[in-house]
């Protein structure tokens, strides 16, 4: 019997891409999928299932590709997840699902994101008989929590209002995650499916600022869950970073895919220079060094202060950057952003080597003494983000007690309840991080589930 490999979907050329938007993978051919879903073991114990955050019946899905019924497919994963076409391009499958695939102890693993994103395309959501209940149930955010949620709170009959701070909906899927990893017609086509519903979308509106969440209880919500996530962005701490030319990772992704930055008709462009420093290792790191690319930088460097083995980012994002010329410097730590007349001229690094372990598990970079200085024009700082304190603020204001830990995050149990009663809260808001988009949607899920207990 043949073995069949593990299918791979089509790429756009890695030079074609550099300057463009579109799309760097295409979806799995029929004859693709069908194969990948043969390669299937359909395991009684599936632990694929178990590395899914919202639970995804894998292998039933799998078969239901095998025996061509796409359509099947398509409602057994939106039992539980209802953006198959959003997370089998963005999700990190292979330290989820897909780590957990029987075939990649020895081999390599059923490819479970290429599957679920085809299946999500190829398929549409089944109408649900949604029986009004009378109650009314505010969402702050738009992004996975916030989509995830109402879509189970709307199921259940409750009248759902999403409020939205910026003039675009699905948070951190539109401005934080470029178009040539989650085209915009598929984000689009899943947030008209909430509208199809009867989801209300208020956009502008700032919780904290606009209206306040008392003025929203006082509205006569019977419940409020929070889940705006972090915009607030970790910065350096070096001399510096108050240079034109610094940008955050957030603000650097919001400007050109939200804001349209790089086009030259837009009234917030970008002062596009010859050569971008973008500092840190993670998925945002990579979306902000492939973006700079597109928009053109000559020259984009990542510089990370460990290894190439300690980098959080996804593989595939990692070997796409690399595709796309992207240069990285390993073992390099910023210690000072160097100016000219206001804007960035060079950045200086301490080399560093790897010492003994630290917390996360990682060998921890120890300074060795030797600097070095390079030229940059744009320095772009992608080492995390915080929560945004408005909400809590505004709380405190209204004499509300929203308790938070001493980072700003805004405490829950278990069901995702706040310290006010009525008030949920869940995704990168919290203590515990939802940092992906299915841990967003699996935050979002437990405090649908938690306020429709609540409410009855």
């Amino acid at each position: 019997m043949a073995i069949i490999e593990r299918q791979k979907p089509i790429e756009q050329d890695k030079v074609e891409r550099r300057s463009n938007f579109n799309a760097v993978e295409e979806n799995f051919t029929s004859e693709q999928a069908s194969l990948e879903a043969s390669r299937c073991l359909n395991c009684k114990n599936p632990m694929c299932k178990k590395g899914c955050p919202v639970s995804v019946n894998i292998p039933e899905f799998i078969q239901q590709v095998k025996a061509g019924n796409i359509q099947k497919a398509g409602e057994i994963i939106r039992e539980t997840n209802m953006l198959p076409s959003v997370c089998g391009r963005v999700c990190p499958q292979e330290r989820q699902c897909e780590s957990k695939c029987v075939l990649g102890i020895k081999g390599k693993a059923v490819a479970i994101g290429s599957l679920e994103r085809y299946v999500g395309d190829n398929s549409k959501p089944v109408d649900v008989e949604i029986k009004p209940n009378g109650k009314k149930v505010a969402i702050v955010g738009s992004g996975c929590a916030g989509m995830s949620a109402a879509n189970d709170l709307k199921n259940a009959g409750f009248d759902v209002t999403i409020f939205e701070a910026l003039h675009e909906v699905g948070g951190v899927l539109r401005y934080g995650i470029p178009p040539f990893r989650l085209p915009r017609t598929v984000l689009d086509r899943e947030i008209e499916g909430l509208k199809k519903k009867g989801v209300e979308i208020i956009k502008n509106v700032v919780v904290g600022k606009s209206v306040t969440l008392k003025q929203l209880k006082d509205e006569g919500y019977s419940a409020i869950f929070i889940c705006s996530g972090a915009g607030l962005p970790k910065m350096m701490g070096i001399k510096g970073e108050n240079l034109n030319g610094v940008y955050s990772a957030n603000e650097f992704l919001t400007r050109v895919n939200l804001m349209h930055a790089n086009e030259l008709t837009t009234p917030t462009p970008l002062k596009v220079g010859t050569k971008a420093a973008i500092i840190g290792g993670g998925n945002v790191a990579m979306d902000a060094a492939r973006t700079a690319v597109r928009v053109g930088y000559k020259e984009v460097y990542i510089l990370y202060r460990r290894t190439e083995d300690e980098l959080p980012a996804r593989k595939e994002e990692i070997r796409h950057a690399k595709e796309e010329g992207v240069i990285f410097k390993f073992l390099h730590a910023p210690v000072e952003i160097i100016g000219e007349e206001g804007y960035v001229k060079a950045m200086k690094f301490e080399i560093m080597e790897l010492g003994e372990p630290d917390a996360s598990g990682r060998r921890r970079p120890v300074g060795t003494g030797e600097y070095v200085t390079l030229d940059f024009d744009a320095v772009i700082v992608s080492l995390g983000t915080g929560p945004n304190p408005i909400i809590q603020n505004s709380a405190k204001n209204d004499s509300l007690d929203l308790e938070t830990d001493k980072k700003g995050y805004i405490i829950i149990n278990e069901k995702g309840e706040t310290s006010i009663n009525e008030v949920w809260a869940g995704g990168d808001v919290a203590p515990l991080g939802e940092s992906t988009a299915i841990n967003a949607m699996g935050a979002g899920k437990r405090a649908a589930k938690a306020i429709i207990e609540a409410l009855g």
